[in-house]
Order: structure tokens, then sequence, then C-alpha cells
């Protein structure tokens, strides 16, 4: 089986080419029986097999197959490239969801103090500004440009796969074994996004609990979802590169470009409207201070997002030009 299957790696996979390689399987076995019951002894049997099937050029220039031009071009990655990049994508995963956290940190941690130094009556010396504001900024940019490092950090631990892009193939040992370690990271893969969900979902009950107490405490509830909140996301990004190379690794070679312009497409107006949601969160926070009722901001961004992802991959398969 291994042996038909690098056979046909260089032949595109239409329902032709896999009909005939059902066809060719099914002969091999046959001829493979016929002979170990004539008493040919195994290596003898499989010598004999391949040496009157392995001709996959004549038969495919009888049916006029032409082998696929990407994947000729495409280089073979090897087994340390190929877990080297499943190693860097996790190390990305890792990077990136901390400056996640740490950017939702800085926000909590600014809402926190302006919050506690107003209930506390504490004023400025110099009265231009509330101290609790003044401090809560400076450790907001601090945490944000530590995390803007984290940012850069990853995107260059990547640039030097960009060669991928490209297409590539891989060995057909390396590609079962990376679907086994696939598997085997499923069940933690789900775990992981469940748990995301939930912590994202039970965030808010901070607001309430703190409003349910007292409306001044409203505030320090929102900083606690922030934070919760930003814990859910940490796992969505590094539980999610971590399958994301996986998928990456083993997507198939013929992957669309109009499927990679779709996820472009998604991805770059997902760029714009989160921050523009976090934009209006924080200033509805900090102008009109309705913190008890504006992080619902961020879920009905989700559902809306989601609903655009959904439509515009459901009307580019029904009209793809």
């Amino acid at each position: 089986m291994v042996y038909l299957e690098n056979m046909f790696a260089g032949l595109p996979k239409t329902s032709e080419v896999e009909h005939l390689k059902q066809e060719l399987l099914s002969g091999m076995e046959d001829k493979y029986l016929e002979l170990k019951r004539a008493g040919k002894s195994e290596n003898e049997a499989i010598g004999i097999v391949i040496s009157e099937f392995g001709n996959i050029e004549e038969l495919t220039a009888e049916l006029g197959i032409q082998p696929a031009g990407i994947e000729e071009a495409a280089p073979v990655l090897t087994e340390e490239e190929a877990y080297d990049y499943a190693a860097v994508k996790r190390s990305v995963g890792l990077w990136t969801g901390l400056g996640v956290f740490l950017c939702a940190s800085g926000v909590a941690f600014l809402i926190f103090l302006d919050t506690f130094f107003e209930h506390n009556n504490i004023k400025s010396m110099t009265g231009s500004m509330e101290t609790g504001s003044l401090l809560g900024l400076i450790g907001m940019f601090v945490l944000i440009a530590f995390a803007v490092g984290m940012f850069i950090h990853s995107g260059m631990k990547l640039d030097r796969f960009k060669y991928m892009e490209k297409g590539f193939q891989l060995p057909y040992a390396l590609k079962m074994s990376l679907q086994r370690s696939q598997a085997h990271f499923a069940l933690t893969y789900r775990v992981s996004i469940i748990t995301g969900v939930g912590l994202c979902v039970l965030s808010p009950v901070f607001i309430f609990a703190g409003a349910y107490i007292n409306d001044d405490y409203a505030s320090y509830g929102v900083s606690l979802f922030m934070l919760m909140a930003a814990v859910g996301v940490f796992l969505f990004i590094y539980y999610g590169n971590i399958q994301g190379a996986y998928t990456k690794l083993l997507e198939e070679p013929h992957f669309s470009a109009d499927k990679k312009e779709q996820e472009r497409m998604v991805g770059a107006v997902g760029a714009i409207v989160w921050p523009l949601a976090t934009a209006l969160f924080l200033f509805t926070g900090f102008v009109y201070q309705r913190w008890d009722v504006n992080w619902a901001i961020f879920p009905i961004t989700g559902v809306l997002f989601g609903m655009f992802s959904n439509t515009y991959h459901i009307l580019k398969r029904k009209n793809p030009s």
C-alpha cells in the first residue's frame, strides 16, 4: 500500500486517478495471493508484483492523465522540517496568547486602578489627571508594549517557513505519523476549546455579581471579566496554533487559491472588527460608565462576525467565480 501511494503521489487527486489506484490495488493483492499459494516467499511475491504492476507511466499515458505540475515543483518536507514547523507554531501560539492576555490585563489594570482611586477619594497632587487613571494608563501601555514585542517575535519566528505557502509534499510515512499525532491531540484540543468557551461565557458573571453587591463594584467585575475572558482566548490561540500546525501540514496539496483568498478576506475583516469592538467597549466604559452592559459588545460582535464568516464561505462556494 505504501508503494502504491508513492506511485500515485505525483498524480492529480481526481476520481479517475482514485479509481485507477483502487483497480491496481485489487490486482496487486490478487496477484500476491496467487503467488503465495503457488509457494513463493513473501519477498519473491512482492518483487514479482512490483515488476508487473510498477510501471504507472504507461497506464497514465494510455488514459491521458498528466502528472500534477504543482506537486512536481513542490518540495518534499523532511521529518525534521515538519516537526520543527509544529514546534514553532506551538511557540508562536504561546507567545501570541500571552501577548493577548497582557493586552487584556492592561485594560483590566486601568479599569481597576481608576475605580479603586475614585472610590477611595485619592486625588492627584497636580489635579490635572486622576491618579488612578494616570497610573492605570502607564501600566496598560507598559503591558501592551511587552505584548507588541511578543507579537513581533512570534511573527519573525514563522518567517523562515514562508516557502511552505507555495506548496509542499510529505512522505507517506511522515504523513501517517502526523495523522496519528493529530488524533492523539484531538481530545486535548476539544477540552481546551470547551474550557475556553466556558470561561468566556461565564466571565460576565463577575460584572453581575459586582453590580448585585454594589453598583460601584461593577467596574471591579469588569476587570475580572477581562482577565477571565483573556484566559479563554489564550486557550483558543495556544491550542488553536497547535491544531493549525497539523492542519497546515496535512492539508491537501490542491488546497485551492480561492479557499486561501476566502481565509484572507475573513482574517482582514476580523482585524478591523475586533479592534473596533474593543475601542467601543473602552469608550462606552470610560465616557458613559456603562461597564454593567457594554461587556455585551464582545459576544454580539462574535455572533455577527461568525454570521459574516459562514455566509461569506457559503456564497463563495455557490459562486466560485
